[in-house]
């Protein structure tokens, strides 16, 4: 195993894995957690099913295209793609935005609906992480670590925050703290951070009725057992009663209008009931594996842009994927994040499969990969896949120092008058005009030979 692992595309290989089981796992929790309810709704079983594959389809083809687009020119557009995400958060406040659950955080175009949130997560990774490698040789004043990646972050949350979507300011607020930490910030900064989002957490929740059912059916929960605290008691229920192995896929009860959200926010809860200890174990495993082979990634490369992107990343799946599950077993209030790659969602899917599609593309750009891939060329699966061979990094050139320009001449004086008067102990040997200090030099030096002859003469007398 240590010796697979230490392949040059062992990396790629790995998180090509567990991409295609978080995929194949996603498709069928779907399927079998949205079926009954679609059945008693008396609609096809296949309804959100056939939804959900479309939109896989489409997130394969933009994986696929992450894997061919180069980084560079990736970095490159982050600027504009994350004036795009700020522009599309501001018009989806007005009424070209749709409402959903209470937050007008959508766009509805005919059949197709997406969240501009989810774009917006990944743009502040790339953008944040161009703008602190661009100035990290300045990055030890904070003027130029927090500018301007933190003020247009706490733009970002406040548009997002008047939607209002909780979840996806959290997840937000991880991929900035993700950068931080990996670009090196101070740890007392992580500690003012941490004092302003506790604060801000306390606001939110007494500012908001439904955030504080939120909170004190998580403090609470059989307090309100048929209102805030029902989903929660059924998530529980759903878990206890799938044992080690589950009931098996389709017979559980949960997806019987049981539990709300059964195929998005709490599709946890249908694993843990028809796959059982087992189940959840896996995908346990799995956002494990991708949170080791993630960071893995980011340690072996030597782009540091690469290395944030890819670090902030695999950081953000896997913290969504923690709080996701964290809710759903009563360890965290729910705040109705998806868990990536399996919970129904197409704006969500999509996204998370481009992001797999970088981190993937940065797994071929590590060093050892890249001396591979360009002398071996690229393997059964880069062949299959038909994708290019991955540019080395070259570390931008070191600036010349700039040499100080010749001042000017002032007016009416000759050029023998501007040049800098140079120290006569320089000048010695020169055709210089002698001085007191030379005159005196010379005869100290005449003084000393003279008296060195007249020594040689008593002694050849003597």
């Amino acid at each position: 195993m240590t010796s697979w692992l230490s392949r040059p595309l062992a990396d790629f290989h790995l998180l090509l894995a567990i991409f295609g089981m978080l995929t194949v796992l996603g498709l069928v929790m779907v399927l079998s957690a949205s079926a009954p309810g679609q059945v008693a709704s008396g609609v096809s079983a296949y309804s959100v099913f056939q939804k959900q594959l479309i939109y896989v389809c489409i997130g394969a083809v933009l994986f696929w295209v992450m894997l061919r687009f180069p980084l560079r020119k990736l970095r490159h557009f982050s600027t504009a793609a994350m004036g795009i995400g700020v522009v599309l958060l501001a018009l989806v406040l007005t009424p070209l935005g749709d409402v959903r659950g209470g937050a007008r955080s959508w766009f509805t175009l005919g059949p197709i609906s997406f969240q501009p949130i989810e774009a917006v997560k990944l743009a502040l990774a790339l953008w944040g992480a161009h703008v602190l490698v661009t100035k990290r040789a300045l990055l030890s004043q904070y003027r130029h670590l927090l500018v301007p990646v933190v003020p247009v972050a706490m733009l970002v949350f406040a548009l997002v925050m008047l939607q209002p979507d909780l979840g996806g300011t959290i997840t937000l607020g991880v991929v900035l703290i993700s950068l931080l930490w990996f670009v090196g910030a101070p740890m007392r900064l992580f500690g003012v951070i941490a004092g302003g989002a506790v604060a801000g957490a306390v606001v939110l929740a007494i500012g908001a009725t439904y955030r504080l059912q939120r909170v004190t059916s998580f403090l609470n929960p059989d307090a309100d057992p048929d209102g805030a605290g029902h989903q929660a008691r059924q998530a529980m229920f759903a878990l206890a009663d799938g044992g080690l192995f589950g009931k098996g896929l389709a017979r559980g009860s949960s997806q019987w209008r049981y539990l709300p959200n059964v195929e998005s926010d709490f599709i946890f809860a249908v694993i843990g009931e028809e796959l059982g200890f087992v189940g959840c174990g896996l995908v346990l495993v799995l956002f494990g594996g991708l949170a080791w082979v993630g960071l893995r990634i980011a340690s072996r490369n030597t782009d540091p842009w690469i290395r944030i992107v890819s670090a902030t990343l695999t950081v953000w799946l896997v913290a969504q994927a923690a709080i996701n599950i964290g809710y759903v077993v009563q360890l965290l209030p729910v705040t109705g994040l998806t868990l990536p790659m399996i919970s129904s969602g197409g704006t969500s899917i999509v996204t998370t499969m481009i992001v797999f599609g970088i981190l993937a593309n940065c797994a071929r750009h590590e060093p050892e990969a890249v001396s591979a891939l360009r002398s071996l060329g690229p393997g059964r699966v880069g062949g299959l896949l038909r994708l290019p061979a991955p540019e080395a990094y070259r570390p931008p050139a070191k600036r010349k120092p700039v040499r100080p320009s010749t001042p000017p001449r002032a007016p009416g004086r000759s050029r023998t008058q501007q040049l800098p008067v140079m120290d006569e102990r320089r000048m010695a040997g020169r055709s210089a005009p002698p001085s007191e200090y030379r005159r005196r030099d010379s005869r100290r030096t005449q003084g000393r030979s003279e008296q060195g002859r007249s020594t040689r003469g008593r002694g050849r007398s003597n």
